[in-house]
């Protein structure tokens, strides 16, 4: 990236005061994986196959690997990036539902990183791994506030699961030409995104923000996954046709793998200042005029066959993505990453009681 710091630049280190449980959390997450179980029936009876309670439907699945850049200031040498190197990748792709939908029912895009051989102290029910997951989505920041909201989002969720489609359908049109009214006249269209109104784009011409924050070494950042070869950056807002056929996304895709590959830097955005940059409240968006986003490495995935049977049947049944799974130095930080711990372990508790498991990375093929 060639946003420069800020002269007065000061990363903020952690302190443990800067995370503030509510007495109601533990109760909340019991109703929200009560919750997410309940869509994993309702999609297991429907499909006859056992599936992710959020992000079900992929639309790639790809191998590649990261680039740990060299000489990095040491407020960015933490934790994976502490020292140069190369590691190997697998990514998945996805929607945001509990559901496979037509892709005319437009919702916000999910890029999930598994990174391999990592080596270093790992997160508590990590051990025995040596990956090291980013999960990203295609908006930021995370809109519900508390754990309560998103909560009440995964109830909705729920409600409609295997609801009839073309209703679905029918909302999905209408949010996205609200969307584009709104984001002609300079509003925020992210809301209506994750109610099905997620504008018709390329998703190789977008932008991956983990939205929730987590712990960087000694400080506290987000991180984003920035196009930045040619052929990706020209693809920024290019329209496609999501109505056309169900699985429109992944066609687009096999096809674009399918004849060439990209490059995503990694930027780290640190807090500097803790009112302005918390990390309880997830839908605070982060100034990048204080705090901009610095460049710490380079994803890069080959040309490649994008989605097959094979890849599905490792990366969707058997594999957990989650930001639970690596380094006590990147230990996620907030109410809503918290919740996300458990919930996310029970979702693949469920697929892998009936398909297996696997975190190693060379099963994708």
């Amino acid at each position: 990236m060639s946003t420069q710091t800020p002269i007065d630049f000061k990363p903020l280190p952690y302190d443990v005061k800067y995370e503030q449980p509510s007495p109601e959390e533990a109760q909340i997450l019991k109703e929200t994986i009560e919750v997410l179980t309940d869509i994993m029936r309702k999609t297991y009876a429907s499909e006859g196959h056992a599936m992710r309670s959020v992000h079900t439907k992929s639309h790639a699945i790809l191998k590649g690997e990261l680039q740990v850049y060299e000489n990095l200031p040491t407020y960015l040498a933490q934790g994976l990036f502490a020292i140069a190197g190369t590691y190997p990748v697998v990514a998945r792709m996805s929607s945001q539902p509990g559901d496979v939908l037509p892709d005319s029912v437009s919702t916000p895009r999910g890029f999930a990183i598994k990174i391999g051989e990592v080596e270093g102290e790992r997160l508590q029910g990590a051990e025995g791994t040596n990956t090291q997951d980013f999960i990203l989505v295609n908006s930021d920041p995370i809109f519900p506030q508390t754990p309560q909201q998103f909560l009440d989002g995964m109830k909705r969720f729920d409600a409609l699961t295997n609801k009839v489609e073309w209703f679905k359908e029918g909302v999905s049109k209408t949010l996205r030409a609200a969307g584009k009214v709104s984001e002609a006249l300079g509003g925020p269209d992210a809301v209506m995104a994750g109610m099905g109104g997620q504008p018709e784009k390329h998703p190789m011409g977008d932008v991956y923000y983990s939205q929730g924050a987590i712990l960087f070494g000694d400080y506290m950042a987000k991180m984003s996954f920035k196009p930045i070869s040619a052929n990706l950056t020209a693809l920024k807002d290019s329209p496609i046709d999501v109505d056309k056929e169900d699985f429109a996304i992944r066609n687009l895709l096999k096809e674009f793998f399918g004849k060439e590959g990209g490059e995503w830097e990694v930027g780290i955005q640190l807090s500097t200042n803790i009112e302005k940059m918390p990390i309880e409240d997830a839908s605070v968006e982060w100034p990048e005029e204080e705090s901009p986003y610095l460049p710490v490495g380079k994803l890069i995935i080959p040309s490649q066959d994008s989605w097959n049977e094979d890849k599905a049947g490792v990366a969707d049944d058997k594999m957990l993505f989650s930001v639970w799974q690596g380094l006590a130095a990147h230990r996620p930080l907030g109410a809503i990453q918290r919740i996300r711990k458990d919930a996310y372990k029970e979702s693949a508790k469920f697929r892998r009681n009936i398909y297996g498991k696997t975190d190693d990375l060379n099963d994708v093929r």
